[in-house]
C-alpha cells in the first residue's frame, strides 16, 4: 500500500533525526525527500533548520518544476538535485543526502570504496562518483541525475557527501548507512596497515543476480 502524505512526512523527519544521531549529518546539513506516490510532487526538508528535531510541519512540498506548493520555510538548496533524480528515475521515490565522515575521508585520500561486506555490497551495487560541483547548483543536479540514469543507487560526491536513492525512504536510508559501514571496515583495515580485500568479482556478480531474481519472485 502506498503511504499517505502524512506518513511520508513523518518518515522523512524520522530518517533525518536518525542521520543526525548517527553523526552522518550535523545540525544544519543534509537533506531528505520523498516523492508522493502517483504524482510529480515531493516533500523535502527545509534549509537552515535544526535537523535533530525536525517536525513534519517544517517540510516543504514541491513539484518537479521547482515550484513550492506548501510550506512556509525555504526548501533545501539541494532541491534541484532531488528533482533531477526523480525526473531521471521513475523507480526512485526517496532520496537521502548525507555527509558521511568516513566515506568522505577515504575519498579525500583517493581511496574508492571496495566491495568488502556481503550484505552491504549487495544492497549498494555499483557505487557512482561525481566530481566536485558547487552545492545546490544546476551542474551538481545534472551530474547526479546522469549517474542516476546509469542505474546506480549509491553516489559519492567529491568533497561533499553521499546520495542514496531508493524505492522507499528505508531503502535510501539503508544505502547511506551501508556506505558508512563499508568505509568504517576499510578504515580499520588501513589503520592496521593492511589493504582491505574486496569480494571476488564473480562471486559478487552471482550474489547480485541471486538477489535480483529473489526480489522479482517476491513480487
Amino acid at each position: 500500500m502506498n503511504p499517505s502524505e502524512e506518513e511520508l512526512k513523518r518518515e522523512i523527519t524520522r530518517v533525518t533525526r536518525t542521520l543526525y544521531q548517527r553523526g552522518l549529518i550535523n545540525a544544519l546539513e543534509g537533506n531528505v525527500s520523498a516523492r508522493i506516490p502517483g504524482k510529480d510532487e515531493f516533500w523535502i526538508t527545509p534549509s537552515q533548520v535544526f535537523k535533530g528535531d525536525l517536525k513534519a510541519g517544517d517540510l516543504i512540498k514541491m513539484n518537479l518544476r521547482g515550484e513550492v506548493l506548501e510550506g512556509a520555510l525555504k526548501p533545501s538548496i539541494e532541491w534541484r538535485m532531488h528533482s533531477a533524480i526523480y525526473i531521471a528515475r521513475s523507480d526512485v521515490n526517496a532520496v537521502v543526502h548525507a555527509h558521511n565522515p568516513l566515506v568522505l575521508a577515504l575519498s579525500l585520500l583517493g581511496r574508492e570504496l571496495k566491495n568488502t561486506l556481503t550484505l552491504e555490497s549487495a544492497l549498494l551495487g555499483r557505487v557512482g562518483r561525481v566530481g566536485f560541483k558547487l552545492p545546490g547548483s544546476g551542474e551538481l543536479a545534472e551530474a547526479v541525475a546522469e549517474m542516476a540514469r546509469a542505474g546506480v543507487k549509491a553516489i559519492v560526491l567529491d568533497r561533499h557527501g553521499v546520495v542514496g536513492l531508493g524505492a522507499t525512504l528505508v531503502e535510501a536510508e539503508a544505502i547511506v548507512e551501508s556506505l558508512e559501514s563499508l568505509a568504517l571496515i576499510e578504515y580499520i583495515c588501513y589503520s592496521l596497515g593492511e589493504e582491505p580485500r574486496g569480494i571476488p568479482g564473480g562471486v559478487l556478480e552471482s550474489l547480485w543476480k541471486f538477489l535480483d531474481s529473489t526480489s522479482r519472485n517476491r513480487g
